[in-house]
């Protein structure tokens, strides 16, 4: 019999190795996740903290997820969109100055633009949107940043790998993108993941211990 300390000491370990297991997996097998498994990872999402008091008494719900499969019309469909995105956003930045605290991520563009796609939109079994309602003061950011790390988490607990797909919040402001998600522009943030299993064994994460980045204040 595990008495209230063991579930909690039990509880607590699952949960540090989990979050110790959380890595960015950007290459997939071609082995497709179940529904199950997906929908699993979006409940944890679902139950993410939000800004309720930001909402205000709005009759549609705050959040909504599209699952977009990898061979899908909808994939077809928004691979190019997202693209574009990518090579518009690296055209901007090329041009502006300075550059340089944007040079690493000017380079990430500039493969991007050399592979002819966004990876995760197309490379994984499934590509994530996550969509936010729009409220004030504007903090639907934060609250996705949440609802991503609970869908990390439940990915890794899965034995799935799992990817941020950053550029999926420029495409809240372009019209086709929004049609396709079947949203109105300009009344939703976004955010995005790939998901599936993962070709590619990862080595541990590095951190600095607690005692380097904290400091207790009196």
């Amino acid at each position: 019999m595990i008495t209230m300390t063991g579930h909690i000491e039990r509880d607590n370990a699952i949960l540090d190795r989990i979050i110790g297991e959380r890595r960015s997996h950007r290459k997939f097998t071609e082995k497709i996740p179940s529904n199950d498994l997906i929908e699993g990872i979006i409940h944890a999402g679902l139950h993410a903290p939000y800004a309720a008091s930001t909402l205000g008494t709005s009759s549609d719900y705050f959040r909504r997820f599209f699952v977009v499969r990898r061979d899908s019309k909808a994939m077809a469909e928004l691979i190019p969109l997202v693209f574009s995105e990518a090579v518009t956003m690296a055209d901007r930045l090329g041009n502006a100055r300075p550059v340089i605290q944007s040079a690493s991520f000017l380079n990430r563009l500039a493969a991007i633009r050399a592979q002819g796609m966004v990876p995760g939109v197309g490379t994984a079994p499934f590509y994530i949107v996550i969509a936010e309602k729009r409220g004030f003061p504007p903090v639907e950011l934060q609250s996705l940043a949440h609802c991503l790390e609970n869908m990390w988490l439940k990915a890794t607990a899965l034995g799935l790998g799992f990817q941020i797909v950053s550029i999926t919040a420029q495409m809240a402001e372009n019209p086709e993108f929004c049609r396709i998600l079947g949203l109105e522009q300009g009344k939703w943030a976004m955010m995005g993941c790939a998901v599936g299993y993962s070709a590619e064994t990862l080595s541990p994460s590095i951190r600095p211990s607690v005692p380097e980045v904290t400091t207790w204040l009196e």
